[in-house]
């Protein structure tokens, strides 16, 4: 029995051994041929419910909107089912600035109101377009005289016949919207990477120490603050804030998500959609960038860290959640919720359970074979029976929210970083180059 022992015991010492060279490199055997790939990325493959699969998507009717006030629409940026033109034509294409390069990013998109396109280059410089012609209003320099290392601004709102700009010169400034001329100035104790929402002679800006100001809309006065968890590196970009109802709900870089009543500030429920799994660096970065909506009761919003939610306005309570992350907001109509992924999927989302309907994946490299230059895709928007994505390889997709399939391409004079945006039936394209272009 002794003599057996020792030669089981010399085994296993051997085959330690042999694992030992395999960790440390001793062992010279050839490794096996074919692609390494990472099994700590856990990359997945979304897949449609087979339960779902011979559901029909049914969606209500296209309805006309004449303005798109500020970033996602309304300032609870549900804007459903968009009507335009079945046959969308390009009308007009007009240079609104200083486009993106290396060191300065487009991030605002536009708005509409009152018959004009609002739109901010990478300069702060904002400008007002003719809806119709293409022909510029007017513009307004906001970099200020002492100050001009900035300029990756958060955007635009319109109300009451002003124009609400945030800066990354930690400036909210007020403007006339018919003649650009400066009403007032407040200074915050940080910049903005997202765009303001006005609601009920109110602003909600947050800045990019994950703070909420909530100002009086006449004068700039600060009527309360918010601050959420510090976060040390964010995404490019933000999301602005949802108003409903007499509840705000914000997003901050750290993948919180918390409800707060618009008249004082009083919290009333607060959610984490942090990383869920994964492992891989860039997915630990929980930021909220998409814009969260407020739908019927009910809040819909998209963590980069991997969730998606749908969550209960009142209660703050979970109603479903998925594994899906993405940068992009979700777009909400009927009963089901569109979004785009990290992995550059466009998936269909049922409202009310979080089933996945069908999902369409979309061209990820523009070298695909080398897999070289990553895509970045923008979107999606609803208008008249197709989902509108654009990307930076310079092109617009049509895809059908009914099945995924891809209707149509459009080509863009450049690549695409802020979605587009509709009204009066026109879909308007801001491409990185600065050059605004509307179909219609």
């Amino acid at each position: 029995m002794r003599k057996g022992t020792v030669i089981a015991l010399t085994a296993i010492l051997l085959g330690g051994c042999s694992v030992y060279d395999d960790i440390v490199g001793n062992n010279k055997t050839p490794p096996l041929p074919g692609e390494r790939i990472s099994v700590l990325q856990h990359e997945r493959s979304l897949s449609p419910d087979p339960e779902l699969a011979n559901s029909a998507v049914l969606l209500p009717p296209p309805t006309p909107n004449a303005s798109w006030p500020q970033a996602g629409g309304f300032a609870n940026h549900a804007m459903h089912h968009i009507q335009v033109n079945d046959a969308l034509k390009r009308i007009w294409s007009t240079d609104i600035g200083s486009g993106s390069d290396d060191e300065e990013r487009l991030s605002g998109e536009p708005i509409i109101a009152d018959g004009k396109i609002y739109v901010m280059d990478s300069m702060t410089v904002v400008s007002a377009i003719d809806a119709k012609t293409g022909d510029r209003v007017w513009s307004a320099d906001l970099t200020p005289d002492d100050d001009d290392d900035g300029h990756i601004s958060g955007g635009l709102a319109y109300d009451n016949g002003a124009i609400y700009v945030t800066t990354g010169f930690a400036q909210v400034v007020a403007l006339e919207a018919k003649t650009g001329k400066v009403i007032w100035r407040k200074s915050l104790d940080a910049p903005m990477r997202s765009a303001p929402t006005v609601r009920g002679g109110r602003i909600f800006t947050v800045t990019l120490n994950n703070q909420l100001y909530a100002l009086n809309s006449k004068n700039g006065e600060e009527l309360w603050t918010h601050s959420g968890l510090p976060e040390t590196a964010s995404m490019l970009g933000g999301a602005s804030p949802a108003v409903d109802n007499g509840i705000v709900v914000v997003p901050y870089t750290s993948g919180q998500l918390v409800a707060l009543r618009v008249e004082n500030g009083r919290v009333l429920w607060e959610e984490s959609l942090a990383a869920v799994r994964r492992t891989d660096v860039i997915s630990t970065l929980a930021d909220i960038r998409g814009r969260p909506i407020i739908d019927r009761d009910r809040v819909i919003a998209m963590s980069h860290g991997g969730q998606i939610v749908a969550i209960d306005l009142r209660s703050g309570k979970r109603i479903w959640d998925r594994d899906i992350g993405g940068l992009e907001s979700p777009w909400v109509a009927g009963d089901y919720v569109f979004a785009l992924t990290n992995e550059a999927e466009v998936v269909c989302i049922s409202r009310n359970d979080g089933r996945i309907r069908w999902v369409r994946g979309l061209p990820r490299y523009e070298d695909p074979e080398d897999r070289e230059d990553p895509i970045i895709w923008t979107g999606p928007i609803l208008a008249s029976d197709r989902l509108i994505v654009a990307g930076s390889n310079g092109q617009a997709l049509a895809i059908s929210p009914y099945s995924g399939n891809v209707l149509g391409v459009v080509e863009m004079p450049d690549g695409v970083s802020v979605p587009p945006v509709v009204a009066n039936g026109s879909v308007y394209f801001l491409a990185d180059d600065a050059e605004l272009v509307a179909y219609q």
